[in-house]
């Protein structure tokens, strides 16, 4: 992190707070992407368009943001696909197992003050501070 921008990241996690109480206040719903995504499939009529809306946010935002002028951060993936794939099935597992996915249990269940989001973020930030010292420093990566 050479470039750590405090004013940046600041206002970045406060619209994200922000749109996540906004999402519970009005809606009634959890923001977690796991579980918006995972309803889709046999979501009602009436769930289908809020959900669609909700997913194509997080894809167009990005480009609408590109194309009005902004440039995103370089993305480099330093990794066999192999490697990436196994990765994406653990992720999408252990969002599963834990009924709930970072975004869901880490920005919402933690700002609810739920107990099982709580333990839930515990796991998922002891899980990857293992995993970066056994990646990158035990395994010299």
């Amino acid at each position: 992190m050479t470039h750590f921008t405090p004013l940046s990241a600041t206002l970045g996690g406060m619209m994200i707070g922000a749109s996540a109480a906004l999402f519970l206040l009005l809606n009634g719903r959890i923001a977690g992407i796991s579980g918006i995504l995972g309803g889709l499939l046999g979501a009602s009529r009436s769930d289908l368009g809020w959900r669609l809306a909700f997913l194509s946010g997080l894809v167009l935002a990005p480009l609408i943001y590109t194309a009005l002028g902004g440039t995103l951060p370089p993305v480099s993936l330093n990794a066999p696909l192999l490697l990436l794939v196994l990765a994406g099935l653990l992720v999408g597992f252990g969002a599963r197992l834990g009924a709930g996915c970072t975004s869901g249990h880490g920005v919402c269940g933690l700002g609810r003050g739920s107990l099982r989001s709580i333990a839930a973020t515990g796991v998922f930030m002891a899980t990857a501070i293992l995993t970066v010292l056994i990646t990158r420093h035990l395994m010299g990566g």
